[in-house]
Formats: C-alpha cells, structure tokens, sequence
C-alpha cells in the first residue's frame, strides 16, 4: 500500500508542477495541454510519466533539446515523500484530508521561492478548504482555531510592521489560515519552528556568500515546512515541551 500511495503522491506532484508554473502568470491550469516552455511543442503521455520520463530522457526536451529544470522531478518526489509520511500518521479521511492540503501548500511553497510572492487566490482557496474542513472534521474546538487565526495573523502583522515590509501580506495570510487549522497551542509551535528554520537558512546562505544581509528571503516556504512538521509529529513536539518545562 505504501508503494501506490508513494505513486499516488508522484502523480499528484506532477499536476503541481503545472500549478507552480502557471498560477503565476494567471494560466489555465487545464488548457493548454502540457508542453515544453522552449519550445512550445505538446508532450506526449509517455513523456509525463513522473520521474521516469526525466531520466529516460536525460532532463533534456525531445523536440528542442532544451533542460528542463530540476525542480519538476523534485516537486514529485517531495510530494511522494509528503504522502507517505501522511499515511504513516493518518488513516482514512484524515490522510485525504492532509494530503490535499499539503498538495495545496507545496504549491505555495514553490511559488513564494520562486516568485516572493502568495497569490491571494491560492489564499483565498486554503482559507475555504480549511473552514469547510473545520466545519465538517474538526482537527481543534473552534474556540482554539479562532485564537489560532487571530493570533498568528496578529503576530506576523507586528512583525511586518516593525521590520518595515520585511514580512509580506502573503506570509500574514498564511499563517492565520494555519491558526485557524492548528488551533493556538501548535501555531506557536509552528511560528517558534518557521523562526528557526528561516534563521538557520538565512545565516548559512550569508556565510555562503548566497546572499546578501539586504537580500529578501522569503518566509512561505518556512511556514510550508513548519506546518508539515507539526502536522507529522507536532503532538510529540508539545509533549516533549510540556515534560521538559515541568507542566
């Protein structure tokens, strides 16, 4: 079983591809059908089978010659790797559940990396699924998914304000749809995590000499990361804190 979800996760990571690469530029993602973005030339099945068809063909296009980039083959593997880690902590429902929304989130996280920016559809489609998904399975009280929204949206607005636009619009969206699904305990979790995994990156990308201290990062992928981490083992994670502050 876990081989075909593996599977599953590869071919949904291929229809993400499509997302990434047209959700910004405000394409259909239905039409056109899958072609080179060299050429232009219509890819045939047997040229869209996920990670398969890029080694068969050496990451290079059949009609033009032209790379295509890592990050196809990687989105599926990734989204592959997510669906199994999902299904080894989720049964039923609740592995859909949390597959669709994380299929959701690595398009947010490619499409930040890549462009800096959350598109407010893509927003606007996290916050109905996740209001639908509450209303009909709760994953936290509602009382908790409030205070969740309120206070991560409230707590990444301070942080905009104070460092001047140094946080975006898309990032304080995010992460109050992220409190409303993990209620307020994990959205501090999720926050104190995005911190740490933004910084430690960060400061390895200016030792590297990658970038530069005036040089936006962006924060999505950070909150991408954290959320599945506290959707995997964020249960383990309060545990670990509560025994270890003596609560």
């Amino acid at each position: 079983m876990t081989i075909l979800v593996f599977a599953l996760g590869l071919l949904i990571g291929s229809f993400l591809n499509v997302c990434i690469s047209r959700i910004p530029k405000r394409e259909s993602i239905v039409f056109p059908h899958s072609h080179c973005p060299g050429c232009g030339r219509n890819l045939k099945a047997a040229e869209l089978v996920p990670v398969l068809s890029f080694l068969v063909q050496r990451g290079k296009c059949r009609g033009c010659g032209g790379k295509i980039a890592w990050r196809y083959p990687l989105v599926e593997l990734l989204t592959g790797v997510i669906f199994i880690v999902l299904y080894t902590r989720y049964a039923g429902i609740d592995f859909l559940l949390y597959a669709i929304f994380f299929s959701l989130m690595v398009i947010v996280f490619f499409i930040d990396f890549d462009h800096q920016i959350i598109p407010n559809r893509l927003i606007l489609i996290l916050l109905s699924y996740v209001l639908v998904w509450q209303i009909t399975r709760p994953v936290v009280p509602w009382g908790e998914a409030l205070l969740g929204g309120i206070l991560g949206g409230c707590v990444f607005l301070i942080l905009a304000l104070i460092s001047k636009g140094g946080m975006g619009g898309g990032d304080i969206k995010l992460v109050a749809v992220l409190g409303l699904l993990f209620g307020w305990r994990y959205i501090l979790i999720l926050m104190f995590l995005s911190f740490i995994l933004g910084g430690v990156t960060g400061a390895l990308l200016l030792a590297a000499g990658i970038k530069k201290r005036k040089d936006g990062i962006p924060f999505g992928p950070f909150l991408v990361l954290a959320s599945f981490i506290v959707s995997a083992w964020g249960e383990n994670i309060l545990f670990w804190y509560l025994r270890l502050s003596g609560w």
